[in-house]
This record gives C-alpha cells, structure tokens and sequence, in this order.
C-alpha cells in the first residue's frame, strides 16, 4: 500500500523546478548574513547547490568541480576557514518554528552513525552504528528534529565524542578540536539541543528511540525540565505495575511489593480484550491502525528503582507474516492523555528517520570527506539547510501537484535536471 502511495506521488510537474535556482539565493540570503566575508559566502552558495544537486559524490572536490572552480578553496572553507556555524543553525531552528510550529509540536531526538575507515576522522571508534545493525568503526552524531501535522525537518546535531577521544591530547590535536570540548555522553548532547532550541520550536513533547528512552537519568532530567515524553525502551525494562493490587500479606506484616517484571512479558500477558485500535494516519486504501495497550508502572532502570510514576505504553502493529512487531515505552503525561495522543507522537519519532533519509540520500549529509572538528560541524550545518531548502521544496511541489504525503525533493532535483535547470 505504500509502495502505490509512493508511485502515485512520483508524478512531478514542469512547473515544480522552475526557478528553483533562483529560489535557493533568495533561501541562503539569511542564513550566509552572518558570514564575514563576500569569499564565504559565495563558497557557502557553491557548496549548498553542490548538495541539492545530482552529483553521483557530494564531497568538496566533486562539488568544486561541478562549479568549475579549483578544489583548494572549497576545501579550506569547509575545514580550515574560521566560520562560525552555530548562528546558521539557530536561523534555521527560527524558520522550522515559525514555518512549521504547532502548539503540540513534537521535538525528536535520535543518534545516527557514519560508517567509517580508518581511525584519523574526529570521534570515530568501533561503537554501535544504527545505520549498520551492529558495532562497527563509525562516528555518531546526536539529532533533533521537529515533526507537525504540517511536515517535519531536522534542526540541529551534536558529534558524539567518545571519552578515548576526549583524553587523547594527540588526537585532539590532529583534528582540532577545541579546548573547551570536553567529553559528552548522548543523553548530555541531546539534553544540550533541547535547551538550545526548545523555546524557539512549540511543542508538548520530547521522544526519542530505545538508546534515548533506556537512561533514567535521562528520563529524570526531563522531568526536572517539566518536558512531557514518551519514549522507547527495550524489551527487557523492568517495571513494576502500579494499577495491580498487591497480594495480601501471609500474616500481620506488610503485603509483598508487586513484582517487577520485563515489559514484553507484561505485554504478553494482556488479554485480547485489553488492546485499543487506534488510526495513526490516513492511506490511500482506508486509515492505517495500529493496537495499543497501557498501565501506569514504576520503572527499574540503570539498577536503580525510579521514584516517579510513568505510563507503560505498548503499541503492535501485524506483519504481512502474521506476526506482531511491538513497541515498548515509557511516558511521563497527565493521566487524561488519551491513548490516541500516544499514538500521534509515537509516529512522529518515526519521522527522525524520514527526515535523515532524505538529508543522506538527497543533501549529502553522509557523503563528506572531513576529518576535522570544524569541518564536520562545517559540512552538517550546510547540509541541513539544504535539506531543509528541498523540504521547502517539496512543500511548495505539493501546492503546485496535490499528491500523497511521500517526499519529493529527489523527484525535484530529477525532474529540474529533466527540464534543463542545472544545479
């Protein structure tokens, strides 16, 4: 079924591309404002067409050659020249917010790795890659994104430092990193990116995967900040069910405590009866549901006993082999959050991994070939605002040619190549 949804949204309209060039100056205009020199921002104009374009290799050489120009220069902007990326990217949190805000806004943070060779490359170690399935030689870099009703975009990243990397006085050296960087765990990274942009981006709520939603530290911290959210957790969590009475005590003594038991185990255990269907979303062939199923626990993570009362939420969805897939989390929201709440933020975690998709496929957000601090932080901030130029895009491609809600900023730049617009 998503697969037609796909195809039928795969039509583009001449009309789509045109001018799209002109589209993406005016885009940059804000953001290249806070360069110093004209030389900056012409390389930073050169480098974000680079990434929107078809080039098959979006590195500074392939790009430098697609603009005829030498290498050198592009390639010292991107790792060498002292630029400051950090007001680019809060431009771009102003815009997402302002463009795509709504007052129960979903802030989405995920870790995200980049396969890599050798071990020059700054942070990079053998360490858990997402992208890979398993623990490979890989650099991980912490996002944020913001999913609405009206699209979703991701805003700002973090690299993940391992402490080898921040003890080792060589290495830091040999790629730069500045004196103050000190070592980071994820959980502190994407606490950072909240604090950062969360009042420029309106929402009710803060989600993550597993790695974020298994720290009860992490869990905590967000409570402190009076952040509402749900997040995943593995499927051996403990909890302990708060909504089952306790078994009577065998004599005058207190009753036992209730049992703490994994969370796959508890779903298990619920009757047919117990589970909610709830719609996520609209398809192309009637909504598309998902089953739900929640209780009020106390949680068990990192070996300590939380000492708050979280919802247990567990969504299942039936595989074409008649299994079911199910998902596991924990949330800290108002005991009058209907379960279809849940269910609407628990989709737009998903949208993280749409959102990286489309910057690696489209923008080039993978495709570096940096080793420094300062040119990986050089090449993501560009390669986010490029992302988020094509996401413009596509939403003024659906204004123009109403589809279904499939990504088009890759049929944008087929189709401007198509129609003679060269990027």
């Amino acid at each position: 079924m998503r697969l037609e949804e796909l195809l039928d949204d795969a039509v583009v309209s001449p009309a789509v591309p045109q001018g799209m060039l002109p589209r993406l100056e005016r885009f940059l205009e804000p953001f290249l404002a806070a360069l110093d020199t004209a030389q900056q921002r012409a390389h930073a104009h050169h480098y974000a067409a680079g990434l929107v374009s078809d080039l098959g290799r979006k590195n500074a050489e392939g790009i430098a050659y697609l603009h005829d120009q030498e290498r050198q220069g592009l390639q010292k902007f991107l790792g060498q020249a002292a630029w400051q990326e950090r007001p680019l990217l809060t431009e771009l949190a102003r815009q997402v917010g302002d463009q795509l805000g709504e007052s129960d806004g979903v802030l989405v943070l995920d870790p995200s790795g980049f396969p890599k060779k050798g071990d020059a490359s700054v942070g990079v170690q053998r360490q858990w890659c997402g992208r890979l399935g398993k623990i490979d030689n890989c650099q991980v870099a912490i996002y944020l994104a913001y999913a609405s009703r009206v699209e979703h975009a991701l805003v700002d990243c973090r690299l993940y430092l391992p402490r080898e990397w921040a003890k080792d006085k060589q290495r830091r050296e040999q790629a730069g990193i500045p004196k103050g960087v000190r070592f980071r765990t994820r959980h502190e990274l994407a606490l950072q990116l909240l604090d950062e942009h969360g009042p420029q981006l309106p929402h009710a709520w803060v989600t993550g995967d597993d790695e974020m939603g298994r720290c009860g530290w992490f869990r905590a911290q967000l409570r402190q900040r009076t952040e509402p959210y749900l997040l995943a957790v593995p499927s051996n969590t403990s909890v302990r069910d708060l909504t089952v009475a306790p078994s009577p005590a065998p004599g005058r003594g207190r009753p036992p405590a209730i049992p703490f038991q994994r969370v796959d185990r508890w779903a298990a255990a619920q009757p047919a009866a117990a589970w909610q269907t709830v719609e996520v979303r609209d398809g192309a062939k009637g909504p598309l549901c998902v089953q739900g199923v929640r209780t009020l626990v106390q949680a068990r993570s990192d070996g300590r006993v939380s000492d708050a009362v979280e919802w247990l939420v567990v969504f299942r969805e039936q595989q074409g082999d008649g299994r079911w897939k199910h998902d596991y989390l924990l949330a800290d929201a108002p005991l009058t959050t209907p379960l279809e709440e849940f269910a609407r933020v628990f989709k737009a975690e998903h949208r993280i991994e749409e959102c990286l998709q489309r910057a690696k496929s489209e923008a080039g957000l993978a495709a570096y070939q940096v080793r420094t601090w300062v040119g990986w932080h050089h090449h993501q901030a560009l390669a986010l605002l490029a992302t988020w130029f094509l996401t413009q895009e596509t939403r003024r491609g659906k204004k123009i040619h109403a589809g279904v809600d499939g990504p088009a900023g890759a049929l944008v730049c087929g189709a401007a190549a198509a129609a003679g617009v060269g990027l």
